[in-house]
């Protein structure tokens, strides 16, 4: 559980200097599948720095989901949003309110309980087919990110959200059906396609959503879709458990804490788009 939140510490860091980053490039060509609006960003040090921590955090998640069942892991990932407050209110200097700080404590809280009440994660492999699911799941969603990226408004950011968050879950699912670390094992394994198909597809709708769209929505849906499907997944295919006796206490978490999570996924929407005023390039006939 220790790594796990370690990771959404790393992932809530990374999402404020994301947000700031693809908000001071130069607006792509509307899709949610831009290519060059992502390559624009990568200029920005704080996207890279971003992405750093994108990769840290997704090494200390490979080990909380070798260890614990999936969906305290995904509970914990949605506390990024929490230490995306705290973060945010430290080095942007915006005071959180009452509601906000009560919303982190919300997500302590699920969290301590969730991780009190969870036993070891579950040893099924899941169905043959889940894989290939995983795969086309992957694949729907980077169809899928060049229409919504035309939606308007907030209907945009909120399927952007989504299929972002979706594309992490599947990153999250694939890395618990990896069947070895062997060269061999991983060029025959279909999970590992899903993986870097749907990384991939994840990070290009984020990076859309967080430039045109709402911070706040793009947020609130890309913790929906990183959170619930994994746990449902986790707990009817893979045989992830909670303690005797303690399921109750396990999905009283659970909802405590992705509530309190959608709940802060409204904060930092102006301090986010003004610094991303103050760091933004001027105007050019180039690009």
């Amino acid at each position: 559980m220790i790594c796990a939140f370690c990771s959404a510490v790393c992932i809530g860091t990374a999402s404020v200097l994301q947000a700031v980053a693809t908000r001071a490039a130069r607006p792509g060509t509307g899709s949610g599948v831009d290519v060059r609006l992502l390559l624009r960003s990568l200029r920005q040090w704080r996207y890279a720095v971003g992405l750093a921590l994108y990769g840290l955090s997704f090494t200390l998640q490979v080990v909380a989901l070798l260890t614990i069942p999936l969906y305290a892991v995904e509970a914990a990932q949605s506390a990024s949003l929490a230490v995306t407050a705290v973060a945010a209110a430290r080095v942007l200097r915006v005071r959180l309110s009452r509601t906000e700080w009560g919303a982190v404590a919300a997500v302590c809280a699920g969290l301590a309980v969730l991780g009190f009440s969870s036993g070891a994660e579950g040893g099924s492999e899941g169905p043959p087919a889940l894989r290939y699911v995983l795969l086309g799941v992957a694949g729907a969603v980077l169809l899928a990110g060049a229409p919504a990226g035309r939606l308007p408004g907030r209907s945009r950011a909120l399927v952007l959200g989504l299929g972002a968050g979706t594309g992490f879950g599947v990153v999250s699912v694939s890395v618990r059906l990896l069947d070895g670390l062997t060269p061999s094992a991983l060029v025959a394994d279909p999970a590992v396609y899903a993986l870097l198909l749907a990384g991939g597809a994840a990070f290009l709708l984020l990076a859309s959503a967080f430039q045109r769209g709402s911070v706040t929505t793009a947020t609130a849906g890309m913790v929906v879709g990183e959170t619930v499907g994994p746990a449902v997944v986790g707990v009817v295919w893979l045989g992830d458990r909670t303690r005797d006796g303690l399921a109750a206490a396990a999905v009283a978490g659970f909802v405590v804490a992705v509530a309190g999570a959608l709940a802060l996924a409204r904060f930092g929407e102006a301090s986010v788009g003004a610094v991303a005023q103050e760091t933004a390039p001027a105007p050019s006939a180039k690009d």
